[in-house]
């Protein structure tokens, strides 16, 4: 289980994309804070796909994973590309004998120096998906922590992403953040989950139901206040 060190993190990166002034800042803090959140992740990037044609990297934390996410758009194979496609999370522990995506893998290692991955979709709206894209130059870095503190921050990511394209930008994505936290507090006490179990739960709510966590949260809290029919 994550320290109470690293949930704060978690809070202030959160903080920092909802303060964030535009689309291209509130990309820049999640990227840098995934580094952060994720300390076995050494370099970080995000794809958008817009339209569910065109896609790009929009900020990234350096020239490996930059060149990691093109390489993937490039060759038309790759675990963000799984993982936006197929709404999962997907990693790899060692991509010099990964076969999912032989070309790729093969020049990410060789090219890059790249051996794990691990990445997480991002539901941002129905014409804009993505993924939050971590590397490491360790054979399997990531551990299973790693995908539940990532996981949580992508959510979140997803949820600043959508604000900020909005008209409201600021305000709404603080609003955002602050119903998925107040969502996670019902299920923490309700179910007496841990922080990084109720995060799961909403995402998968999200992903199951193809909505937005937002969306999600919004309808758990809807629920839980609506007083019983009848009374």
């Amino acid at each position: 289980m994550r320290s109470e060190d690293e949930w704060e993190m978690l809070s202030e990166t959160v903080r920092a994309m909802g303060a964030a002034s535009g689309l291209t800042h509130t990309l820049e803090s999640a990227v840098s804070g995934a580094l952060e959140i994720v300390p076995h992740a050494e370099h970080a990037g995000l794809s958008l796909v817009y339209g569910r044609t065109r896609i790009e990297t929009p900020a990234a934390t350096g020239d490996v994973a930059r060149r990691g996410d093109e390489l993937q758009y490039e060759l038309g194979e790759g675990p963000c590309l799984q993982s936006i496609h197929e709404q999962e999370t997907v990693w790899s522990g060692d991509l010099t004998v990964e076969r999912r995506w032989p070309r790729w893998s093969r020049r990410a290692s060789d090219e890059l120096g790249v051996r794990s991955m691990l990445c997480f979709q991002l539901f941002v709206s129905h014409d804009v998906l993505g993924a939050l894209n971590l590397y490491s130059s360790r054979p399997n870095a990531f551990e299973s922590e790693d995908r539940t503190t990532g996981l949580a921050l992508a959510a979140h990511i997803a949820v600043a992403l959508s604000s900020a394209q909005d008209a409201e930008g600021q305000a709404s994505a603080l609003l955002g953040a602050s119903t998925i936290g107040q969502a996670q507090g019902i299920l923490m006490q309700r179910y007496e989950l841990v922080p990084s179990q109720a995060f799961l739960v909403l995402a998968r709510a999200a992903q199951r139901d193809d909505s937005t966590l937002l969306e999600v949260a919004e309808r758990l809290i809807e629920a839980t206040v609506r007083p019983p029919v009848g009374t």
